[in-house]
């Protein structure tokens, strides 16, 4: 006889009390009980429906096999100590492991990998900041950037500054710069690109000092700091900053923060300035372009610096571009080409050091919107497998990671070989569940019935669309970043330092060791012998 869901679910909480209580019995047959039901032979997985995904998975001769081979794949690799000519480092902002774990799901199976899930060495950083276990972009930015951990919301500072400080900021000693200055300094070139506002918190890392990460414009600063703040804003910083002045390549979105609202009505500034006419006017090689058609245009050869803002704001993800009429918006990987092309052919070629950031797999998660997180995710591999194609590993160190995760999850049971975003059914109240969840955000109410004290039958919510909302547990405006260690995955010169698990400040130390650029320790002093 099938219970009802009432009484299963009664019968669940009257279990749920008996375990908490320490009264339920504790003999085998009752343990047993309680492993099936931590692990439920839910309806979608009769033996009958379980079938393998490549042939031979079902033979313990298909997975020694496997193990074989990569045991000789690992024994292939050699490390490579030569000099970094180049580096690249990859940022998928908010880009957790189990963001990595889903998108594989989402692009093919789960037995592939993403193009930089095969670089040979890989490790995890550790993103927690000074004043906050879980960090937010900004510090992390000045960590696997600027190789210093600072106070949440703060980008190119030291902890002695806190967050909104208008004072403690005009002390410059408390400054730190970034490996895009490191490499400038010693003669190489340096760039970013990003899906987000070029004065976003993460690409701001490249280049700016600010005691908040939202002082984009003069009338951000104006709003904490008053008219007479002296502080220069993050988009001024990047036109006429120590740093951005020297940059030979911005890539991304925020036309808004360059602009005088009285001067583009989309503009955020009121200082009565245009920034990006004040670029243009500084050198006749300054290009400057802002749809896909221009930047393809673009004769890179006669262009000494390159600026390319091709939004007001961030870049649209890219499955809402497929249904724009016209969409004028370069993708991350088309915009990486073209980083690459660009720094190659530059006259003094020492080298270069570009920050490229998939930036909208955050902003997708903070909004439950998994289906769209996952797709930027898929991008985003796309833009480094083009990169280390354009380029040789025996020069070009690259660098892929995330600055911190989210509450994004991967719960069971699915079958191989579904649909990712399929969902399963629930052995308590017989309505079926998201596998993919948050632990907080927005959506909350939208899969719970307050007034009938139930959850939502999510089949009626998701409709298998990009702007899609998932489920999440605790109800907040933004869902929140996770805290922990994100992967960090390494190829070229010097990667094998990569390895291990590190506080995410080291990351821009190996990176400047690699290439023998900074004030800190570098591979030319040790394979010279120098005492180091």
């Amino acid at each position: 006889m099938k219970l009802h869901a009432v009484h299963r679910v009664l019968l669940w909480a009257i279990l749920v009390a008996c375990l908490q209580q320490g009264l339920c019995s504790k003999s085998q047959d009752m343990d047993g009980a309680k492993e099936r039901r931590m692990h439920p032979k839910l309806k979608h997985m009769e033996p009958s429906k379980r079938t393998s995904q490549r042939p031979g998975e079902d033979t313990q001769e298909f997975w020694q096999n496997e193990s074989k081979d990569f045991i000789r794949q690992q024994q292939r690799h050699q490390r490579n100590i030569k000099v970094a000519k180049n580096i690249i480092l990859f940022l998928g902002d908010g880009m957790g492991l189990a963001t990595q774990v889903a998108a594989r799901s989402y692009i093919q199976a789960e037995h592939t990998k993403l193009s930089f899930e095969d670089f040979p060495y890989t490790g995890l950083s550790k993103t927690y900041c000074v004043d906050d276990i879980v960090p937010d972009s900004a510090t992390t930015a000045t960590a696997y950037l600027c190789g210093v951990k600072a106070n949440t919301e703060t980008i190119g500072v030291n902890a002695q500054i806190g967050v909104r400080d208008c004072e403690a900021m005009k002390n410059t000693d408390n400054h730190v710069f970034s490996i895009a200055k490191w490499a400038m300094d010693a003669g190489k070139s340096a760039g970013l690109v990003t899906t987000t506002r070029v004065t976003h918190a993460s690409p701001a890392g490249v280049y700016a000092h600010t005691a908040f990460r939202e002082w984009e414009t003069n009338a951000d600063i104006e709003g904490w700091c008053g008219k007479d703040h002296g502080l220069d804003d993050i988009a001024l910083q990047l036109i006429h900053g120590e740093v951005g002045s020297r940059l030979k390549l911005m890539m991304g979105g925020g036309k808004s923060t360059f602009m005088d609202s009285k001067i583009y009505s989309e503009g955020w500034r009121s200082d009565g300035r245009n920034l990006i006419d004040e670029y243009i006017k500084k050198s006749v090689g300054n290009a400057y372009v802002e749809t896909l058609e221009e930047l393809e245009k673009l004769d890179l050869t006669k262009a000494e610096r390159l600026m390319g803002i091709f939004h007001d704001s961030n870049m649209d993800y890219y499955l809402d571009t497929l249904a724009l009429e016209k969409n004028t918006q370069p993708t991350l990987e088309q915009m990486t080409r073209k980083a690459i092309e660009f720094m190659q052919q530059q006259k003094d070629d020492k080298g270069y050091f570009l920050f490229i950031e998939g930036g909208e797999i955050d902003l997708a998660h903070h909004d439950t919107k998994a289906r769209l997180a996952l797709e930027e995710t898929k991008q985003f591999s796309q833009a480094i497998a083009l990169a280390r194609a354009m380029t040789s590993e025996e020069d070009t160190l690259i660098v892929v990671t995330a600055d911190h995760s989210h509450t994004f999850s991967v719960a069971g049971y699915q079958d191989r070989g579904s649909d990712i975003f399929s969902l399963v059914d629930s052995d308590i109240d017989d309505m079926p569940y998201s596998p993919l969840s948050y632990a907080n955000g927005n959506s909350t109410y939208l899969y719970y019935n307050e007034e009938k004290r139930q959850r939502v039958d999510p089949s009626l919510i998701l409709k298998n669309e990009a702007n899609d909302l998932f489920p999440a547990t605790v109800p907040i405006e933004y869902e929140t970043h996770g805290g922990e260690d994100v992967g960090v995955f390494a190829s070229g010169p010097w990667a094998h330092l990569f390895t291990g698990v590190y506080e995410q400040n080291a990351i821009p130390h190996m990176m400047a060791y690699a290439a023998c650029i900074g004030d800190g320790l570098k591979a030319c002093d040790t394979l010279s012998g120098a005492n180091v």
